[in-house]
């Protein structure tokens, strides 16, 4: 007996579909990333690309933090975007950015709180413990608003 695969008629269709849909959302998820890390680099006290690329841990540390906490949110942004692709690349990039911006101003308003003198933190070239405290604000507060997102 012989068996044949058969597969659906627009089978070749809905997987260029497919192909074109992963290749924008990823354009639009770089995007938003650039965006976010721009984010942090403007409202955080020194060049963050410049103390990163010196290795100071804790300017590592609080940007690895944001870009994770950005890409919660974009990724849950993604996620809930609407199932016709140009809604939801729209609503992905708006909630996206809204989400970025709501991100920044929350950590910028919890470390103003907190009296965390960042840009001292950010440029010690020692590691101080303080940036694990950032860098859980930035995580907690992005998963807060990707779940706000929801």
């Amino acid at each position: 007996m012989t068996s044949t695969l058969a597969l659906a008629e627009n089978f070749g269709s809905d997987l260029v579909k497919g192909i074109g849909a992963i290749l924008l959302y990823g354009v639009v998820g770089l995007l938003l990333m650039f965006v976010g890390f721009y984010a942090i680099d403007w409202t955080t006290p020194g060049k963050l690309s410049a103390l990163v690329h010196r290795g100071l841990p804790n300017a590592v540390i609080v940007t690895a933090s944001g870009l994770l906490s950005m890409a919660f949110i974009i990724v849950v942004a993604i996620f809930n975007s609407a199932s016709d692709l140009t809604a939801g690349l729209i609503t992905s990039l708006v909630y996206g950015l809204l989400g970025i911006f709501v991100q920044v101003i929350a950590v910028r308003l919890l470390e103003w709180a907190t009296r965390i003198d960042v840009g001292k933190t950010m440029e010690d070239e020692k590691f101080r413990a303080v940036s694990v405290v950032v860098a859980a604000a930035h995580l907690a507060l992005g998963l807060v608003v990707a779940v706000a997102i929801s």
